[in-house]
């Protein structure tokens, strides 16, 4: 086993063992971060699921299959195989965004123990095997890979925490609550006691957590410092913030541990998808002279109805766009909708798409968020759960976005929003993208590169 003691570390280099959640949505920019270390200097393997495999191959970094949760996201949600339960709660969720924000919120407190904290014994018994297979001298994990975070404290190995989402997802404060958004976008003004009972739910999650976290450490590390606040543990050494660096966001402590925004998890290039899709761009721009990129992530793309509407709103408001739609497991649903102004799709190459498009439409998911800044690409947000409603705001503060609610979007909204965006590009947008352009995976990977040099390794 493995402890860390403040010094510097030799010539050779860093052993380091980047963990993701087996999600494509987190896998994908994980392994663009292995890929940054590894130029950083550092041996990297990638640790998650199988299916992943080709992400490490294509960042240039070993592959170590890893599984930290029973739930799986392979790229659309609904057409990856798992057990029933998950793909129960996957229903009961995908069912409560068609009733609001604080449905959506509060299914999602309910599921929270489920979704990411199935079995936190096993997976620390899988990273104590892995350790003694691989011996790295540091983790870089998914701040929402919380089993995998308990593990990493109970055993006492360095380890450096990266946060996927909104830096909320990182509680600043007591009254901080992971799962209550502490900012909402203009469009959506949930009611008090709607929040109220939000409060109490996310109250009750974080507790059960907590006392979870708590009996796991008692169980397996009673030598390391009781974890505390369960949603509150990180690295005690480096916080990776994918995210820009907005004057607005709440403050973290100086020192221990070293937080910083990232900006972005994107490549510095994005390879073609092929020739199939560059006929698709040419075909599209060929009817039309804008082009507009419609996605609402791996979960969300099964929300056809949203989709439809969109589709609908757009032609019928903008008629100069073409659309781009990935659909999920809904592509045949909506390929009625199909036509030589739009192209319909399960999936689609959203980073290369950026760089084509003229607009994109999302969820205000934090891939997609910081692809569009990184891209200089306008947005309409159309914020479902979690994170997104942050997200939302921060992007509409910052003058990048538009944002509307998907549970009362019209056509016409839709349409209208569109045709805003398209004809002005939002004043926050150039210098933005300025900012996070000097960031990214590869800044990220430098500074945990130096932090790891000023913690040694000592083997026992």
């Amino acid at each position: 086993m493995k402890h860390s003691r403040p010094g510097t570390t030799g010539t050779s280099r860093p052993r380091v063992v980047v963990v993701s959640p087996p999600f494509l949505s987190h896998a994908r920019p994980l392994s663009v971060l292995a890929g940054a270390l590894a130029r950083a200097g550092c041996a990297v393997h990638l640790a998650t699921a199988p299916s992943f495999a080709p992400l490490a191959e294509a960042a240039g970094v070993r592959f170590v299959p890893l599984t930290v949760t029973r739930n799986a996201n392979t790229g659309v949600a609904r057409s990856t195989q798992q057990g029933a339960r998950e793909a129960e709660r996957l229903e009961e969720f995908l069912a409560s965004t068609r009733r609001g924000a604080v449905a959506a919120l509060l299914t999602q407190a309910r599921h929270r123990g489920e979704d990411l904290l199935g079995d936190p014994s096993a997976v620390l018994a899988e990273l104590r095997k892995l350790h003694a297979r691989l011996s790295p001298d540091w983790y870089v994990v998914d701040q929402l890979s919380y089993p995998v975070t308990l593990a990493l404290h109970c055993l006492g190995l360095p380890y450096a925490t990266y946060c996927p989402g909104h830096p909320t997802y990182v509680p600043h404060a007591p009254e901080a609550l992971f799962g209550v958004p502490g900012t909402w976008p203009r469009a959506i003004r949930p009611d008090e006691g709607d929040l109220a009972d939000l409060r109490r739910a996310a109250e009750a999650a974080e507790e059960a957590f907590t006392a979870r976290f708590a009996e796991v450490a008692r169980a397996h590390g009673p030598a390391s410092p009781a974890p505390g606040r369960a949603f509150a543990l990180t690295s005690p050494h480096a916080v990776a913030f994918a995210y820009p660096p907005f004057p607005w966001l709440p403050e973290r402590p100086r020192g221990d541990p070293e937080s910083f925004y990232g900006g972005h998890c994107s490549p510095a290039a994005e390879p073609s998808p092929g020739r199939a899709w560059e006929a698709v761009v040419r075909r599209l721009r060929s009817v039309r002279r804008r082009l507009v990129l419609v996605a609402l992530g791996t979960f969300l793309s099964a929300r056809d109805d949203v989709l439809a509407v969109l589709v609908r709103g757009i032609r019928s408001h903008v008629p100069d766009a073409a659309l781009v739609v990935a659909a999920g497991d809904r592509a045949g649903s909506l390929s009625p909708l199909a036509g030589p102004d739009v192209h319909i799709a399960d999936v689609v190459p959203q980073r290369w798409l950026l760089t084509k498009a003229d607009a994109m439409v999302h969820h205000g998911g934090n891939n997609s968020f910081t692809e569009c800044l990184v891209t200089g690409t306008p947005a309409l947000v159309l914020p479902f759960s979690s994170d997104q409603f942050c997200i939302a705001h921060d992007a509409e503060r910052a003058g990048l976005a538009l944002c509307l609610d998907p549970y009362w979007l019209t056509p016409r909204a839709a349409g209208e929003a569109l045709r805003e965006l398209l004809a002005e590009v939002p004043h926050g947008l150039p210098g933005w993208t300025s900012e996070v352009r000097r960031r990214g995976p590869d800044w990220m990977a430098r500074r945990l590169a130096r932090t790891m040099a000023s913690v040694t390794p000592v083997r026992r």
